[in-house]
């Protein structure tokens, strides 16, 4: 890169691609302008034109094409000139491989020259030995510059050559252009001159070049000025941007930290209260169990006697009966005179009470606030008492110390404490909330909360409920299916990069993921029309050709195969493009997505509320609607996922919500409960556990969800850099890769709950 106020030398102008095409990336080709100065092929502009205008693709600066096309965009002659210097250096006409004289046929009659040693720099011409010579000797030529052929290849004499270059008239081949025509501010040749502008006032080149260089130069001077300005202001901003990640990362620290010891103190609460319910419930059982047994004993007792009385009756002579009748009767009577039951039982139902503030949808345990950062004059004279609020320091998993200036550690009734990020509201114990102004303190009952004195005063901005873009509201509490030591897995990030390539027309629309071999991806870029490779760390890999005129939409890759839907059509095509089969789909339904089976040798489509099954000669394996032909048109099933446990996972936008089950269609668990934030369901990944990835693009979050589908929490939110995700899926079992509506792609290592 050529540093600021300094020229570039003709070698760094040669050697580098800046006579390449940023958009074929070939070398340039009738080289155009444009108003931004960046220089591309004529037929490459011509490709990007629409409408009336073409966006530059390096600067994005759209530009009118004018009326004639973008053949009347201005012609870079400084481009052409490099490009001719370049072109003769690489030689011309070759005979065995040698280059040949351009003189020799036309003296001789000869169809080719002898083979040539020299070159006319100002001719422009490769010579042979003896034109060489006789090119020395004429009137005409005797003051030209002839030079060693071979060193002129070599670049020796490159800037002598650049300075009797001259720049050709398009419309009168042959002839250099001499004159600037200054009321029309164009070149001119010789024909020119005496044609249309004969009586307009012009200049040599060289002398206006004298003229107006120094206006330019002075503009020149100006736009350093503004570049070093630049500089200052991108290094002030990279600066701020890294003061900003530094607490970020603490502050998310300080949240994932809180939320553990608060997910601790709940699990450890839900343990307490099931032993109790398992310990009422035992105590209930055993004393129904001795009730049970004196009734069945008398049950037993009288079903006795009642038989030996129906069968004397029935069976006796009457002798016999009234020999028996007494015994008979008087038994009767006591078992009629007995009472049938012990008395009432008292029977204590088990009723759960909720702490209010769990049931408050205002109630936050942690909350942001945001301040403006001051510019710093003097880093080095910061003191501990008028700066000490600006850095939020890292709360110990012990719960050591914590800063008194912007949160305060409040004792609960359960003995655990709740750490505060900057600013929170402290639930009390009737369930109400306290929200502070502008740094949490909270009232004690046995000692008044003091304010720090030599507290810097900051500008902070509120946000009720913390930031929109961050998280609309936090995600319901982790259900009963969390186990008492296991947290939930958390991210690692690992790569970040984005998709657009050179080639690409259009901003990239990413509306598939897939793993593709060993730590790579597929993507499906339907705006480009492509399926792009990449590796986890962003090199790109090339691309799986596609059908003409296909979009891909969703995309999974089989053993030895790539299946993708597009429009109404499901392709399976070889990693080389060609088309092993397609199938048409259903057309009620705007697109399909796709999933490959564990086995590798099938692939799952959603069609119309069910799901088909193909294997890898296009023949349909197997077709179910989830939970039956009873839902059948009550589902939409817009992503689709499979488990290494062989079940589906799919997001049904018609129930607005997320559905598991097994590989017959029996349901295994659905949820559309308050996790889901109102929005609808999206890309849906499963790990090599089981666990679910659910996007929620309109609240920018992943939530994790366990295999039967009950909701566990967030996984990802706007903290991790998402901004309207879009599609998911998961690599090795333990990368999520996530892609965002502009392109870019996250990955993040999943660390499991007992690493």
């Amino acid at each position: 890169m050529v540093s600021q106020g300094s020229s570039p030398s003709l070698l760094e102008a040669l050697s580098s691609d800046f006579l390449a095409c940023k958009i074929c990336l070939e070398q340039l080709r009738v080289p155009k302008t444009l108003p931004c100065l960046h220089t591309y092929c004529q037929d490459c502009l011509a490709q990007l034109a629409e409408g009336g205008h073409l966006r530059c693709p390096e600067c994005r600066e759209s530009v009118p094409v004018p009326p004639a096309g973008v053949a009347a965009f201005k012609t870079n002659f400084f481009v052409n000139g490099l490009l001719d210097l370049v072109k003769a250096r690489a030689g011309g006409d070759l005979r065995a491989g040698k280059p040949a004289c351009a003189l020799c046929p036309l003296m001789g009659g000869a169809s080719t020259g002898g083979p040539a040693t020299a070159r006319c720099l100002d001719c422009a011409d490769d010579l042979c030995q003896a034109c060489a010579d006789g090119h020395r000797c004429t009137r005409q030529t005797h003051s030209h510059r002839v030079v060693d052929l071979v060193g002129y290849r070599a670049g020796w004499y490159d800037e002598e050559a650049r300075e009797r270059q001259a720049a050709q008239c398009p419309q009168h081949p042959g002839e250099a252009l001499r004159f600037l025509c200054q009321p029309c501010s164009q070149l001119l040749c010789r024909e020119c001159r005496l044609d249309p502008h004969l009586d307009h006032p012009c200049l040599p080149l060289a002398e206006a070049v004298r003229a107006r260089k120094p206006g330019l130069e002075e503009l020149l001077a100006g736009v350093d000025n503004n570049l070093a300005e630049l500089e200052a202001t991108r290094m002030a901003e990279k600066e701020a941007l890294a003061r900003l990640r530094e607490q970020a990362t603490r502050v998310g620290m300080q949240v994932e930290e809180a939320a553990e010891r608060v997910l601790r103190a709940l699990l450890a609460q839900k343990q307490e209260v099931l032993g109790q319910l398992r310990g009422h419930v035992e105590a209930a059982e055993e004393a129904a169990r001795e009730r049970l047994g004196q009734l069945e004993g008398r049950e037993q007792v009288a079903r006795e006697a009642v038989a030996f009385a129906r069968r004397v009756l029935s069976l006796g002579r009457e002798a016999e009966i009234l020999s028996l009748e007494g015994a008979i009767a008087q038994r009767l009577r006591q078992l009629q005179d007995c009472p049938w039951t012990p008395g009432p039982a008292p029977c204590l139902l088990p009723q759960l009470e909720l702490h209010p503030g769990l049931l408050d949808k205002n109630c936050h345990l942690l909350r942001l606030s945001f301040e403006e950062q001051q510019p710093q004059k003097d880093s080095g004279k910061e003191g501990a008492g008028s700066q000490g609020g600006d850095e939020t320091q890292p709360e110990g998993r012990d719960g050591a110390e914590t800063p008194k200036q912007d949160r305060a550690q409040t004792p609960q009734e359960d003995g655990f404490q709740t750490p505060k990020v900057e600013r929170t509201e402290t639930p009390r114990e009737d369930g109400a909330q306290t929200p502070k102004e502008s740094r949490a303190q909270t009232p004690q009952e046995d000692r008044g909360a003091q304010t720090p004195k030599g507290g810097r005063s900051n500008k902070k901005r509120k946000f009720k409920g913390g930031l929109k873009s961050v998280s609309r509201e936090p995600s319901p509490a982790p259900g009963p299916n969390l186990e008492g030591s296991g947290l939930l897995p958390r991210p690692i990030f690992f790569s970040s990069f984005p998709t657009r390539m050179p080639g690409d027309k259009r901003s990239p629309r990413i509306t598939g993921l897939c793993p593709f071999g060993s730590r790579e991806i597929l993507v499906a870029d339907e705006q480009n029309r492509a399926l792009k490779r990449f590796s986890l760390n962003g090199d790109y890999k090339g691309s799986v050709p596609v059908p003409e005129g296909c979009s891909p939409c969703s995309v999974a890759a089989l053993q030895g195969a790539v299946a993708f839907s597009a429009g109404a059509r499901l392709y399976l095509i070889s990693p080389e493009g060609e088309v092993q089969w397609r199938r048409a789909l259903s057309l009620s339904q705007a697109s399909h997505a796709v999933a490959a089976m564990p086995s590798g040798d099938r692939v799952a489509v959603s069609v119309s509320g069910h799901v088909e099954v193909y294997n890898m000669e296009g023949s349909l394996a197997t077709r179910f609607i989830p939970g039956g032909k009873a839902s059948r048109g009550l589902r939409a099933l817009v992503f689709l996922s499979t488990s290494p446990q062989g079940n589906f996972v799919g997001s049904d936008w018609q129930q607005n919500s997320l559905v598991v089950c097994d590989g017959l269609g029996q349901v295994i668990g659905e949820y559309r409960g308050p996790g889901l934030h109102g929005c609808q369901p999206g890309s849906v990944s499963v790990d090599k556990k089981g666990y679910i990835f659910l996007t929620l693009r309109e609240v920018n979050k992943v939530v994790i969800l366990d295999p039967k589908g009950s909701l566990l929490g967030d996984f990802l939110t706007a903290y991790h850099g998402l901004e309207k995700p879009r599609v998911t899926t998961m690599v090795d079992g333990r990368y999520l890769v996530v892609s965002l509506s502009n392109g870019t792609i996250h990955v993040f290592r999943v660390r499991p709950p007992d690493s």
